[in-house]
């Protein structure tokens, strides 16, 4: 599969990702405080070496409870050091300690109760701070990229954690899309079902970083809000988009493919159009399988980002992303990354 464009130029040069958990640390901004009273144990872990399923599997397994018991926002990673909630549904019970739920490389940090569940994407973001270690590029020019960054941030593509090992998943959806094969676990087709859109999605942001459109409105944008997801269709539009536009307040997106028109219109629908329709299997099948059109932000940029930290000659990044966003999407446009393990949000 072809590697999406890139926005500064290029890596400047090689560096070290993920060799230890520990140069990934990811905490998660839960975006709201619990109410304290409620039939929902709420739990705050830090985690290392264990993606988020596992971690719920231990707590209730801790419990002798099912595991359809244990929810938690969003899936972070296992080769990382991770702060996520976890909601526990045990009602008419007192909360466990945290000594009851601990276990090797898993430590309980706080423990209250909630009204309702943690649900998948309720959270507000992810805070991260990531150590690239041995870099092939001198700090100068680190300082001066990672700046370039944070004005004009990267492409909110989506990274090859979303297909898989050499990018099979894309072709395992159009197999699925066929009749060839039915997974039977609704999870894997999800999987493949997100392959197929986050593909199509990178060929219309591609495109638009090929015609230097990439920052540019045209007529009949949908423009949204990277923070909370929330777009702004053409006819509630307000006439200042543009300018907010250009203020960063909001952004452009592209389709997130699903039944139903485009929620664009005009130039932007043209040129969307032209793009979709070379890979129509991939639209059909989507549309088979009861998608709908959504749209997401093709801009991401780093929320809070304090300066680069230097400690031993390894570069150290703090910075902030909303829920669903990538902090490789920035990477790549400073290193290429020799990375250990994937990504998560």
């Amino acid at each position: 599969m072809e590697a999406p464009p890139f926005l500064h130029g290029g890596p400047l040069g090689r560096a070290r990702f993920k060799s230890e958990p520990e140069d990934f640390v990811v905490e998660e901004i839960l975006g709201f405080e619990p109410s304290g009273i409620g039939e929902h144990c709420l739990v705050s872990v830090e985690k290392r070496d264990i993606d988020s399923n596992a971690a719920a599997a231990r707590l209730a397994d801790a419990l002798g409870i099912r595991r359809r018991l244990v929810s938690h926002c969003g899936l972070k990673d296992r080769h990382a050091v991770t702060r996520q909630w976890f909601s526990i549904h045990i009602p008419g019970q007192a909360s466990p300690t945290a000594e009851t739920l601990e276990s090797d490389g898993l430590r309980v940090l706080q423990i209250t109760r909630n009204t309702r569940k943690l649900r998948r994407g309720i959270h507000a973001g992810n805070r991260f701070t990531i150590r690239l270690r041995d870099p092939e590029f001198d700090p100068d020019s680190a300082k001066e990229r990672w700046q370039a960054i944070i004005d004009r941030g990267a492409p909110n593509v989506f990274g090859p954690q979303r297909f898989g090992h050499g990018g099979r998943n894309v072709d395992k959806a159009l197999a699925m899309f066929r009749g060839e094969f039915e997974p039977r676990d609704r999870l894997l087709r999800g999987i493949f079902l997100s392959a197929a859109r986050s593909h199509l999605f990178n060929a219309v942001v591609a495109e638009r970083l090929a015609r230097g459109t990439w920052d540019t409105p045209l007529d009949g944008e949908v423009y949204g809000f990277s923070d909370n997801g929330t777009i702004l269709l053409p006819e509630k539009q307000r006439g200042d988009e543009v300018e907010r536009f250009h203020s960063g307040i909001v952004e452009l997106t592209a389709p997130l493919w699903g039944s139903g028109e485009l929620q664009c219109i005009n130039d932007v629908r043209d040129f969307e159009e032209k793009i979709i329709s070379q890979h129509p299997e991939l639209t059909a099948g989507l549309e088979a399988y009861g998608l709908r059109q959504e749209r997401r932000v093709i801009r991401l940029r780093p929320v809070d980002p304090q300066p680069i930290s230097f400690e031993n000659d390894d570069l150290v990044f703090t910075f902030d992303l909303p829920r669903g966003a990538y902090a490789t999407v920035l990477l790549r446009e400073l290193a290429e990354l020799d990375e250990h393990g994937d990504d998560g949000a």
